[in-house]
């Protein structure tokens, strides 16, 4: 798999989840379980509830994505 084969889309975290998990709710409605990036664990960003959020999803799973950068 190239790492250009990946679904860019902004949404907003709605709840806290354990081990580093959100759950976001993207611009189009859906409800996904994100992940944080390692970069993003690496230089200790912080994420709340509301906060803007851009997430990378594979067009192989829908449900999942890994939280790239926070607005």
């Amino acid at each position: 798999m190239v790492k250009q084969d990946t679904i860019e889309i902004k949404g907003k975290i709605e709840e806290l989840l354990p081990a580093g998990t959100f759950r976001v709710t993207l611009e189009s409605g859906q409800s996904i379980i994100a992940h944080l990036a390692g970069k993003m664990r690496l230089n200790r960003i912080r994420l709340g509830i509301g906060d803007q959020v851009k997430v990378q999803m594979t067009p192989y799973d829908l449900t999942k994505g890994r939280i790239t950068f926070r607005f």
